[in-house]
């Protein structure tokens, strides 16, 4: 659109736009319209969808794959690092690290275990509510809990988080920002993304909260790099016996 078109669409003046323009930081319009292009060139196509009847599966692999695309790069750019830094350096520091999730956020606790265990860090998952709270009674100051949930707002997690800290245990959280759960964690990591109660609907916040854990379990693993290198070498010769021969392509 000219100035001048957007100008009447908007009910406003011309100079009023440019003014809009020059308050965000452009030059003028033409800086304005590229940079707005640029932007949805790179990412206006990853938005929420719904899936109908007269979609082909080619249609429905796109349409997953784009929305959970366009929820990482959601995430990736509104996680603050000094949350990371610290949720690292905490995880670092535990004696004790325990995963607690429900439901999809179940299954990333447990894939959380397998990566932090294979950095030789003494870790669990819980995502029975009855097993979470005897194991958040047992921990100590040295100890930490990663709290993972969609909605922060799940009363048994919360339980389970408040036992952790009164026995004097850290709580990282992967949890929404501004939800019950995010206020009681020392290390809240903010996670937002809205998921529609249609059935048909890809859990992209599940993908996210793996791909959070895959970030701290990486940071981590740079901070324990001198002592980690002998035993991931050790893991990966075990493992091979495990695997059938032939070549991998």
């Amino acid at each position: 659109m000219r100035i001048a078109d957007l100008a009447q669409a908007a009910g406003v003046s011309e100079p009023t736009v440019i003014r809009f323009c020059r308050a965000l930081g452009f030059d003028g319009f033409q800086s304005f319209k590229l940079q707005l292009a640029q932007y949805l060139g790179s990412s206006g196509n990853y938005v929420q969808f719904s899936v109908s009847d007269k979609d082909s599966v080619a249609d429905v692999n796109r349409k997953v794959f784009d929305a959970t695309i366009g929820s990482l790069l959601t995430v990736r750019d509104e996680i603050d690092p000094k949350a990371l830094e610290k949720a690292i350096a905490a995880l670092c520091a535990a004696k004790r690290v325990e995963f607690y999730g429900f439901g999809a956020s179940g299954s990333v606790a447990i894939d959380a275990q397998h990566k932090f265990f294979r950095l030789q860090v003494s870790a669990a998952a819980y995502t029975d509510p009855h097993i979470q709270h005897m194991s958040a009674i047992s921990l100590r100051q040295d100890d930490v809990v990663v709290a993972i949930s969609q909605s922060g707002r799940t009363k048994a997690l919360i339980q389970s988080v408040n036992l952790a800290r009164e026995a004097g245990a850290k709580v990282i959280g992967l949890v929404p920002r501004h939800t019950p759960l995010a206020e009681l964690c020392d290390f809240p990591i903010h996670i937002n993304v809205e998921e529609s109660e249609l059935v048909y609907t890809p859990v992209s916040s599940r993908i996210a909260h793996l791909v959070v854990i895959d970030v701290l379990a990486m940071g981590v693993a740079r901070s324990r790099s001198d002592m980690l290198q002998d035993h991931l070498k050790r893991l990966n010769r075990s493992l091979r016996s495990l695997r059938a021969p032939g070549q991998r392509n």
